[in-house]
């Protein structure tokens, strides 16, 4: 994996292969233009991590592969919150 960064806000990595099967949220290198990286984040289910890849399931089913030597930022987050429905009644009911 990066390396760690220390506390105060900063970025770290703090998820292992053991945490295949919870919800993570990942900030990773996409790319470096002009000398400056571009991040992109994925939040799913960590599904799988093999050979230094990682396989995260987004809500819509997407399943999107991160190298693990792209991380720079990565953690495990709670369930995601239950939508909400809707109000019983139709419009013309309220």
């Amino acid at each position: 994996m990066t390396g760690k960064i220390a506390a105060g806000g900063r970025a770290e990595v703090r998820i292992t292969p053991s945490d295949v099967g919870k919800r993570v949220s990942l900030r990773r290198v996409l790319e470096v233009v002009d000398g400056r990286p571009v991040f992109g984040d994925v939040v799913g289910l960590l599904a799988s991590w093999n050979n230094g890849v990682l396989a995260v399931v987004r809500r819509d089913g997407q399943e999107v592969r991160v190298a693990e030597a792209s991380l720079v930022a990565a953690k495990p987050v709670p369930a995601a919150p239950a939508r909400r429905r809707g109000p019983r009644a139709d419009a013309r009911q309220l």
